[in-house]
C-alpha cells in the first residue's frame, strides 16, 4: 500500500519534524519514501505543511496527489486540505484547536485533542508525536518502535531526557485511536 499523508498546521507546531521522523522510521524499515516541506512566507506562525509518501514501491513524485491521510494540526489546515482526503481516507484532526467537524461523511474521521494531551504529559510541544502516534495507529505506515529508535537517534546528550516523554506521547495518541 502507498501512504499520501499531507501533515498541516502553523509553523511551531513540529509539522515538518513530525513528517521527517515518519519518513525516517519508514526508510528504515526498508520502505521507500519521500518528504516535501512547504512552508508561509512567515515561517513560525504562518503555515506549515508537509507532503509524505511511504510505499513499498518506488516514489516517482514527491507532491501528495491523492491524499490517503491529512493530520491537521489547526483550523485553517482543515479548510485548505480536507478535501483533498480520498474517498475512504483518514482524517486526524487535533480538537484541541480545531473546534470545527469534518464536513466529510466519505472518510474516517478521527478527533485526537493532542494539545491538551502534551500539557498533561507536561509539554505543549509533543502535540505533533501526539499526532503522529495517532496516525501510526490509523495507518501502521510506520511502527511505534521505529519511530521511536529515530527519535532516539535525534534526541542525544542532554536532549535524551525528552526520549521517554516523546515515546508517551506517542503511546496516548495511538489510544485515541484504539
Amino acid at each position: 500500500m502507498t501512504h499520501e499523508i499531507i501533515m498541516a498546521g502553523f509553523g511551531g507546531q513540529g509539522v515538518m519534524a513530525m513528517g521527517k521522523i515518519l519518513v525516517e522510521a519508514a526508510l528504515k524499515e526498508g520502505k521507500e519514501v519521500s518528504w516535501l516541506p512547504s512552508y508561509g512566507p512567515e515561517m513560525r506562525g504562518g503555515t506549515a505543511n508537509c507532503n509524505v509518501i511511504i510505499s513499498e514501491d518506488p516514489v516517482g513524485a514527491p507532491v501528495v496527489s491523492e491524499a490517503t491521510a491529512a493530520l491537521i494540526l489547526n483550523r485553517p489546515s482543515l479548510d485548505k486540505f480536507e478535501n483533498d482526503v480520498i474517498p475512504g481516507g483518514t482524517l486526524i484532526i487535533n480538537s484541541s484547536l480545531i473546534d470545527k467537524k469534518a464536513t466529510r461523511t466519505d472518510i474516517k474521521v478521527y478527533y485526537v485533542p493532542a494539545n491538551d494531551i502534551a500539557n498533561e504529559l507536561g509539554s505543549g510541544k509533543i502535540a505533533n508525536m501526539v499526532m503522529l502516534g495517532a496516525y501510526l495507529e490509523a495507518s501502521g505506515a510506520a511502527t511505534q518502535d521505529s519511530v521511536m529508535e529515530i527519535i532516539s537517534e535525534i534526541f542525544t546528550g542532554k536532549k535524551a531526557s525528552v526520549i521517554p516523554l516523546n515515546k508517551e506521547a506517542l503511546v496516548r495518541g495511538a489510544a485515541c485511536i484504539k
